[in-house]
């Protein structure tokens, strides 16, 4: 029997708000000692009262607006109750059943194919503290809990169960991140868990509306997880399956260094949580002025701005979904244009789709990283060096090591003495040279043979040791040839 894959997604979010969601504690914790940024409300003292941070709220109907999705004109918090060490009050304060926004979608593009992916819903709700678990060598396990992290704001964005593959997932995911990232409301930042995700994923008979039991899969922190865990457990469900053996509605951990999932625990219903307003804290009605002042604050989204690159720089298509995939690519290309009038757009983008993601993807780094070596007007000051000074395969060497020492193009030119020989009479001694020590491919070259020409050529640039320039070599052999 032939299965459709169903694969919905619950992202998590950090806000980027000054203070915690019911508190006034700051939100900015990092690098700050354990346990430092608390108070008696995010600590779950008895007797205190929880207070909305106004700017989460509005961070996330940026968000709904963005994702195409209505505003609710009412909204409420909710108690879901659940006991867990890194949940301080044992209960957590969030939106379930009245979120900020319903129905909104986002489109993605895989393998050409555009697709409409469904929003079911976006809420606001707390982060839980952070729990380290230590093992002492021939000692008991135990874990330390940091509450520097509970009460932060954190948005939940659930997704229809529309994506049908692996890919679809990471490119959902991809597409969220960038435009959280636009809108300047979350770092994103995966690996400290200020976006992160929960996968959920079954499989049915095609053509079956039914859906079959949901697994939950967790600790994923990359998209590279997500992508690998989504074709794991796809691949698990179908052989399982085929084996007789019976699907149930479970929570599974992805093992990175194993990659595959493990079971963790029988899947909870929402009733499992026993639901109830929150009491302390006033149901909002958001008006439509409120919702239009929040509109005027969003900024040129990822899908605009690549049609804006398009449309201002005469970039292809693919060129700029690639640039503003990123919105820190995206400012790096244009800082990039703007630093130069000698260098075109379109080189701009070339480096960067080509040689700099190259450097990126090797050291498993982004371009803000790269930027801190290589400023955009570094790379551009390469570029027009690239114009006459340097030939290509040079300016990507330099390019290399402007990105491991930090030093400009021009001080590693003279440094390494590698500008490109011009010099049409230099060139000329060059060439005698290699004519007079290669002559069966000179031969061959009169012979009618023309890959001997690029032979010839090859042992040119050998020879001046990649710095003559090809265009003025192909003319001075050429014509020393003709001579022969």
């Amino acid at each position: 029997m032939n299965y459709e894959t169903v694969i919905g997604l619950e992202v998590h979010a950090q806000l980027l708000t000054k203070s915690k969601m019911y508190c006034s504690c700051s939100a900015d914790y990092a690098n700050t000692p354990p346990n430092t940024h608390v108070c008696p409300v995010c600590l779950g003292m008895p007797g205190v009262l929880p207070v909305i941070n106004k700017q989460a709220v509005e961070f996330t109907m940026m968000t709904a607006l963005a994702l195409n999705c209505p505003i609710a004109d009412f909204t409420r918090f909710d108690r879901k109750n659940y006991a867990y060490p890194d949940l301080m009050k044992g209960y957590q304060i969030s939106q379930a059943y009245a979120p900020i926004s319903k129905k909104g979608y986002v489109t993605i593009e895989v393998d050409g194919v555009t697709r409409k992916l469904g929003i079911n819903h976006i809420h606001l709700e707390e982060d839980v503290a952070r729990l380290m678990h230590r093992s002492e060598p021939g000692g008991e396990d135990y874990s330390l809990v940091d509450v520097n992290r509970s009460g932060l704001p954190l948005m939940e964005i659930v997704s229809e169960p529309d994506m049908r593959s692996a890919e679809e997932a990471r490119q959902y995911l991809i597409k969220l991140h960038s435009i959280l990232q636009y809108l300047g409301i979350s770092t994103g930042n995966m690996e400290e868990g200020a976006f992160r995700c929960d996968a959920n994923i079954s499989i049915r008979p095609e053509g079956s509306q039914e859906l079959g039991p949901k697994v939950e899969v967790k600790n994923l922190n990359s998209f590279k997880a997500v992508f690998m865990a989504m074709e794991y457990e796809a691949k698990r469900q179908r052989k399982a399956l085929g084996e007789g053996k019976k699907l149930v509605q479970e929570t599974r951990g992805w093992v990175d260094n194993e990659s595959k999932t493990v079971t963790q625990r029988t899947k909870e219903y929402a009733h499992d949580y026993r639901y109830f307003p929150e009491p302390d804290l006033p149901p909002i009605t958001i008006g439509r002025e409120w919702v239009e002042e929040v509109r005027k604050k969003l900024p040129e989204l990822p899908e605009a701005r690549r049609d804006r690159f398009m449309k201002e720089y005469d970039l292809p298509v693919y060129d700029a979904n690639l640039l503003t995939g990123s919105k820190t690519m995206a400012d790096y290309f244009e800082e990039g244009v703007k630093a130069s009038k000698e260098v075109s757009p379109k080189e701009v983008g070339n480096w960067l789709v080509g040689e700099v993601t190259r450097i990126l993807n090797a050291g498993d780094i982004d371009i803000g990283e790269f930027k801190k070596k290589v400023s955009p007007d570094k790379l551009t000051a390469l570029i027009s060096s690239s114009h006459g000074q340097i030939n290509a395969v040079t300016a990507k060497a330099v390019l290399e090591e402007m990105y491991k020492s930090g030093q400009s193009a021009t001080e590693i030119i003279s440094k390494r003495g590698v500008s490109q020989i011009n010099d049409t009479g230099e060139l000329e001694k060059i060439v005698a040279e290699v004519i007079k020590s290669n002559v069966q491919p000179v031969a061959d070259y009169k012979a009618g043979k023309e890959t001997a020409l690029k032979f010839l050529v090859g042992q040119v640039m050998k020879a001046s040791q990649g710095r003559a320039n090809p265009q003025i070599v192909n003319e001075v052999l050429k014509r020393k040839l003709d001579e022969v």
